[in-house]
């Protein structure tokens, strides 16, 4: 179990400062100690955001990353990078994202960045403990191999996605296996297309490679994954149902899971229950996917409801997703709400 009941914690993307979006569109302009300087004041304005709502659990917001997960791919060898994408126009959907084309061996050597990400975050968090939030917890989020193998196109070598899976497996485990070495305590293997997708695969089948790619940290570090439905341009891509995925996904090989709830008016929280009888549940209170900034009433009364199905030494509170997709306005008092919405109900139970 976690160190303390209704723990507040966040699932790893944060919004881009707006000089950041800014930068980015300029950065033939600047230099490699210039961009170096941009990513490590990303990351201290996204961690003072976080230390100054008083979250329990704050990562690096993944401002040095493109989405959750397309700076990975950079990392890979064995492959050739996606030109312009298929569809350029239009409204925002996952189709304008292509894949890249599978030309070799899929190969890291130099690993995929995380561990990386994860230093920036030690250095740049240190000082700040005293000032604004005493030592939180920092975790670390990597996608897994099966959501990092949808952006591939399967090829002689690897002729399906279950292939590019499969190769992809040992490169997460080594990525796994830095992080703990480096000192994180707390990782979030992030599988969004296995929750997307478990409606028409077998989730037994994810179930097992998910397990098997976190196999080699099991009992080094905290364990989590995040089931969602998709958040691209806040936009989700499967069906919104969690019915598909369990029983099967209580078998996944970590201390916490991380559900969806906000964004769906709270459908199915009975599988809390279920999820708290076997693991700590990290519940979505806050739509990551709406401008209604929800206050720390609105917070308290969810948590309430959440405790009617799950005991609070096995709770988490969260926003549904990353926060990648919210303006950062939005993205700061939705949190700095949770911590409150939160520390209100943990006052009712004499536990703050």
């Amino acid at each position: 179990m976690k160190e303390h009941p209704l723990r507040t914690t966040v699932i790893g993307s944060y919004p881009f400062p707006g000089w950041l979006e800014f930068a980015c569109q300029h950065l033939d302009q600047f230099g490699a100690a210039d961009r170096a300087e941009l990513q490590e004041d990303a990351v201290i304005t996204v961690v003072h955001d976080q230390l100054a709502a008083g979250l329990d659990v704050i990562t690096d917001g993944e401002p040095t990353r493109l989405d959750f997960n397309l700076s990975f791919y950079g990392c890979l060898e064995g492959i050739e990078l996606e030109g312009a994408p298929p569809r350029r126009f239009g409204p925002p959907a996952h189709d304008q994202r292509g894949r890249h084309k599978v030309i070799g061996e899929l190969r890291a050597p130099r690993g995929l960045g995380a561990v990386e990400e994860f230093q920036r975050l030690q250095r740049v968090a240190a000082p700040q403990h005293s000032t604004l939030n005493p030592q939180p917890t920092l975790k670390a989020s990597v996608p897994g191999p099966y959501t990092l193998s949808g952006r591939l196109a399967p090829s002689e070598r690897y002729p399906d996605r279950y292939a590019l899976t499969e190769a992809l497996v040992p490169i997460v485990q080594s990525e796994l296996c830095d992080l703990v070495a480096a000192g994180c305590r707390e990782i979030t293997v992030d599988e969004p297309s296995m929750s997307c997708y478990a409606h028409h695969e077998d989730p037994r089948r994810f179930v097992d490679i998910f397990n098997r790619t976190v196999a080699p940290v099991v009992g080094q570090c905290r364990l989590s994954t995040h089931l969602c439905f998709g958040n691209y341009k806040a936009r989700a891509v499967g069906p919104r149902r969690y019915a598909p995925m369990f029983p099967a996904f209580l078998d996944f090989t970590v201390e916490e899971i991380h559900v969806e709830m906000a964004s769906r008016e709270f459908a199915e929280i009975e599988l809390i229950r279920h999820i708290s009888e076997r693991h700590d549940v990290a519940v979505g209170v806050i739509d990551v996917k709406s401008y209604y900034v929800e206050t720390p009433q609105d917070v308290a009364d969810r948590v309430r409801l959440c405790l009617k199905h799950a005991p609070a030494e096995r709770l988490s509170l969260a926003p549904d997703c990353g926060l990648s997709q919210t303006a950062r306005w939005a993205a700061r008092q939705k949190l700095n709400n949770l911590v409150e919405g939160v520390r209100i109900v943990r006052r009712e139970l004499g536990c703050e």
